[in-house]
């Protein structure tokens, strides 16, 4: 292996171990929100603002990363990135106050910004031929959000909330530090960014833009939304031990997160178009049968009254969870393939706008689904909300795009016998 590849490949490495810490402190609050919740007398509505507020400076500063790694170079801007979390992260365990943690838990969600410096900055490492492997490699440490469920819960039980935090900024520093001395620069990846953000939200008008980012608004921002709710979910509606409940939310968030990779090798394989196509087809399934409550009714029979209880068990449950995960990992990867094929030479421009939707995706939904607990009582309208969604992703998906195209038959490019 040459030197220039082993740099390569331990920038790949260094910052795939970063961005999957930053996005383990990033979902945080899914955990160590409950207890939180239980002391400050949350609601649900409140308790959707307070997991959502790190996933709004998180997305806002997207565009503005990405931007500056262009023209300082990945090294310096998440090296820098990393540290500003650092002390954030350790005052949380100080706060009291509903105010304090949403002011803190801005500061916090600027982790969640790595995204838009480690995909740049590694993709230039390697040749064109080998820039999705890379890039999958790296979005794989969404799994960050699984780790959070491993570890947070172990430390919530055993020491209190108050450690997590702290816990969370030790290895925050120590991952700072690890990026600075395995990291690499190499000035011919820094070019001048004349791009601007009024340039990037002029991308609005195209209708192509508009409907990626609906696509990442559920794939992304549905991941994220979902792995920051699913933690109380479990322990709310199964009445399971916050450990237990950890370990199933983490069936979702750990194959949400590695399995990028594989849906970016089967967009390369079969096409952007019919794996997304599939992805919101399997996604309306599993969210129709996952917005159904737990419902008895009674039934008056020749015997007498017979009542019947119908409703997921916590094991169908986690099967459908695990199914979504799934699809969300090849649907983020799929997306981002329909925008290296519509926008070859704008790459960087389109991918921050439609990664700030969804982003803003992950931000707005975990408050709705808030909002839809407190109106209308039933914790299942989370997943009715997001099968309406998805309808409307379908629908656009039909009307612009299968109408002109076959996914199904022999004629179908994506699934020919020649593929």
């Amino acid at each position: 292996m040459t030197t220039s590849n082993s740099r390569a490949i331990a920038v790949l490495l260094v910052s795939t171990l970063a961005f999957t810490v930053s996005f383990m402190v990033w979902m945080m609050f899914g955990v160590i929100g409950i207890p939180i919740k239980e002391t400050l007398g949350l609601n649900a509505t409140e308790f959707g603002l307070l997991t959502a507020m790190p996933v709004l400076t998180g997305s806002l500063s997207r565009v503005p990363l990405g931007i500056w790694t262009d023209r300082y170079g990945g090294r310096i801007v998440m090296t820098i990135l990393l540290a500003v979390t650092v002390p954030a992260i350790w005052l949380m365990n100080y706060a009291t106050e509903y105010w304090q943690f949403l002011v803190i838990g801005l500061f916090v969600g600027l982790a969640g910004g790595s995204f838009s410096v480690g995909t740049p900055y590694v993709a230039r490492w390697f040749p064109k031929n080998r820039q999705g492997f890379a890039m999958g490699v790296f979005g794989a440490g969404n799994a960050g959000a699984a780790v959070n469920k491993f570890l947070a819960p172990v430390l919530l039980v055993g020491f209190g909330w108050t450690m997590v935090p702290k816990v969370y900024a030790a290895i925050m520093l120590g991952t700072v530090v690890l990026f600075w001395f395995f990291s690499a620069t190499d000035p011919t990846h820094v070019v001048p960014s004349n791009v601007k953000l009024r340039d990037q939200l002029k991308l609005l008008k195209d209708p192509k833009v508009l409907k990626y980012c609906q696509y990442y608004s559920i794939v992304f921002g549905g991941y994220v939304a979902l792995a920051l709710w699913m933690v109380q979910y479990y322990v709310f509606e199964y009445g399971l031990d916050i450990r237990v409940a950890a370990l199933l939310a983490a069936c979702f968030s750990l194959p949400g997160g590695v399995l990028r990779a594989v849906g970016g090798w089967l967009s390369d394989k079969y096409g952007a178009h019919s794996v997304t196509w599939w992805v919101m087809w399997v996604s309306w399934i599993c969210l129709f049968l996952l917005s159904y409550p737990q419902t008895e009714f009674t039934v008056l029979t020749v015997d007498g009254s017979a009542t019947f209880h119908i409703g997921l068990n916590v094991y169908v449950f986690t099967a459908l969870m695990f199914t979504l995960g799934v699809a969300f990992a090849f649907g983020k990867a799929s997306v981002f393939k329909y925008i290296a094929n519509d926008y070859p030479t704008h790459i960087g421009t389109v991918s921050g706008i439609v990664g700030l939707a969804g982003g803003m995706g992950g931000f707005v939904l975990p408050i709705l689904f808030g909002a839809l607990v407190d109106i209308t009582g039933i914790r299942s309208s989370a997943f009715m909300l997001m099968y309406g969604v998805v309808w409307v992703s379908l629908i656009w998906m039909y009307w612009t795009e299968v109408r002109r195209t076959e996914v199904m038959g022999s004629e179908a490019k994506g699934f020919s016998l020649q593929g």
